[in-house]
C-alpha cells in the first residue's frame, strides 16, 4: 500500500490531521481536502492540498482523481449551533457526496469516520457495536447527523457495493485540537481553574494518535460494511478533572452538582450564544447526554484489527502541552 495516494477530508482538523500524519509516516502520499477558509496550522508541507468543500461535488470529484484510498474524516462537531439543520446537511449530505464520488472514481477502499454518537446508551451498560441508535432517539443535531450519515454509508455498502469500513471513535484527546473540540474546551477550562464543580457522568477517553492508527488498521484489516469502535479508557468526569488538576498543579474540583440544576444555566447560556454567536460551554444537549455515562467497549477493534491504545492520562498530558504551546492555557 505504501506510495499510494490517499485522500483525507478534514485533514486540517483535529482528528484528520492525526490520520494524515499516520498515513504519511507509513509511506502514503497524502492529499488533504480542506476548505479555503480552514486554518493551515495542522497541514504538513509534504502533503498535497486540494482546496474544496465536502458540500461541493465538483471539488470532491477533483480531489479524488488518481486516489487509491479515501479517509472521510471531515465533520461539523459541535454540541450547539444557531442552525442545526445546516450541521445535519454538512454531516449527512457531505458524507453522501464523498461516498458517491469515491464510488464513481473507483476508489478501492474507504474508511469512514463515524462516531460512538451513533450507538445507544443505557443505564449501567457499556455500549458496543451491537447497540445502534435510531435517528428518532438521537439527542441533538450532531448525534442525529452522525446516525443518519452512518446509515447512509451502510445502505450504500449494501446497495451499491461501496467498499467502506466504518470506524467509531470515542472521545479523542491530544495535540492539534485547534478549535478546540467540546472535550478540548473542558480540558482548557479545567486547566485554567474555571470548572469548580462537575456532574456525575463519564467519557471514554482515547489519545487522538491511537484513533488515527486505528484508521490505518481499518484500511488494512477491516471488513467492508463493519463498524469498529476506536476507544480508550472509560473515565468518570470527576477523575478526568482530578487528572487535569494534577497535571497543571491546581486543586481539583470537589463539588458535585445535580445535572438538572444546571439546565437553567444551559438555557441562559444558549440564549446569550444566539446573540453573540459564541458557542456556549454548557449546553442543553450536553446535559441531556450526561444523563448516561458514555462508556464503550472496543474489544472488537482490538480483536479483529489489532487495535491498541495508551492510558488516557498520556492523552491529557499531550493535550495540555499542545494547548500551552498554542497559548490557550498558561
Amino acid at each position: 500500500m505504501s506510495a499510494d495516494t490517499v485522500l483525507v477530508t478534514g485533514a486540517s482538523g483535529f482528528l484528520g490531521a492525526a490520520v494524515a500524519t499516520v498515513l504519511r509516516r507509513d509511506g502514503f502520499r497524502v492529499r488533504a481536502l480542506v476548505r479555503k477558509t480552514s486554518p493551515r496550522t495542522n497541514l504538513d508541507p509534504a502533503d498535497e492540498v486540494a482546496t474544496g468543500d465536502i458540500m461541493d461535488r465538483a471539488s470532491v470529484a477533483a480531489s479524488l482523481r488518481g486516489v487509491r484510498y479515501a479517509f472521510h474524516v471531515a465533520a461539523d462537531y459541535r454540541l450547539w449551533t444557531r442552525d442545526p439543520a445546516a450541521l445535519i446537511r454538512t454531516n449527512l449530505d457531505g458524507t453522501r457526496i464523498v461516498m458517491e464520488e469515491a464510488l464513481r472514481a473507483g476508489v478501492e477502499r474507504i474508511v469512514y469516520t463515524s462516531s460512538v454518537a451513533t450507538l445507544r446508551l443505557a443505564e449501567g451498560v457499556v455500549a458496543d457495536e451491537t447497540m445502534p441508535l435510531s435517528a428518532d432517539d438521537a439527542i441533538g443535531a450532531y448525534k442525529t447527523s452522525k446516525v443518519l450519515a452512518e446509515r447512509a454509508v451502510e445502505e450504500m455498502v449494501g446497495r451499491e457495493k461501496l467498499p467502506a469500513v466504518i470506524v467509531n471513535p470515542s472521545t479523542p484527546i491530544g495535540p492539534r485540537d485547534i478549535k478546540p473540540t467540546p472535550t478540548g474546551r473542558i480540558i482548557v477550562e479545567a486547566a485554567k481553574g474555571r470548572m469548580p464543580a462537575f456532574v456525575d457522568t463519564g467519557l471514554n477517553l482515547v489519545h487522538v494518535d491511537d484513533v488515527a492508527a486505528g484508521h490505518l488498521l481499518a484500511l488494512r484489516q477491516g471488513a467492508v460494511g463493519e463498524r469498529y469502535i476506536l476507544g480508550g479508557e472509560n473515565v468518570y468526569l470527576r477523575d478526568m478533572l482530578i487528572d487535569i488538576a494534577r497535571l497543571v498543579g491546581r486543586r481539583p474540583p470537589a463539588i458535585e452538582l445535580p445535572r438538572r440544576a444546571l439546565f437553567p444555566l444551559a438555557y441562559a447560556a444558549e440564549a446569550f450564544a444566539r446573540l453573540t454567536g459564541r458557542e456556549p460551554f454548557v449546553t442543553v444537549d450536553g446535559l441531556k447526554l450526561a444523563k448516561y455515562r458514555m462508556f464503550f467497549d472496543d474489544k472488537k477493534a482490538r480483536r479483529e484489527l489489532g487495535y491498541v491504545s495508551r492510558p488516557h492520562q498520556e492523552g491529557l498530558a499531550d493535550a495540555l502541552e499542545w494547548f500551552r504551546k498554542a497559548g490557550m492555557v498558561g
